[in-house]
């Protein structure tokens, strides 16, 4: 079952979230997890790529990694992880942020639209993570912000601030 968060769950979230690993992130401008991922760096968030088939490139100003045991120590903490994978992917990449990021501030698994697995979320909420499911940080972002009055959504909240 996707977890429910409040408007103020999500905007804590996002306050607390400087960096976070998009997982599956394409460098084609087309697809949505490139828009999402230059979304968030645009509002300020620092985005880590990931994505094995290009790694060692460039992407959005980051060295993109093939998995997320693989960022280096400098890049520092990482609250999030974003995935783009299709939900019977997700346990393995959860196992990996388990594995590779609690010590360095983890604090969110974030599954976009569509995702959804229950054995990997349990995992990570018996870690002590917040689980969203089935969700966009970029939608939310811009409907917590008020953006999306402009592309025809009432959100109900008149504030351009989180």
């Amino acid at each position: 079952m996707p977890r429910l968060h409040s408007d103020a769950e999500l905007r804590a979230i996002f306050r607390a979230t400087r960096t976070i690993a998009v997982v599956g992130v394409s460098p084609n401008p087309v697809r949505p997890s490139f828009y999402v991922a230059r979304y968030l760096s645009l509002k300020g968030f620092r985005v880590i790529p990931i994505n094995p088939v290009h790694a060692g490139k460039t992407l959005l100003g980051e060295t993109v990694h093939p998995d997320l045991g693989s960022i280096p120590a400098e890049v520092g903490e990482i609250q999030m992880v974003d995935i783009f994978r299709r939900s019977d992917q997700v346990g393995p990449i959860v196992d990996d942020a388990l594995a590779h990021l609690m010590d360095r501030g983890l604090a969110t698994v974030w599954m976009q639209i569509g995702v959804i697995n229950e054995a990997a979320a349990g995992k990570a909420e018996a870690a002590g993570l917040t689980v969203v499911m089935n969700r966009c940080p970029k939608i939310e972002f811009q409907r917590l912000g008020g953006e999306l009055r402009m592309g025809g959504f009432n959100t109900g909240i008149i504030s351009s601030r989180l």
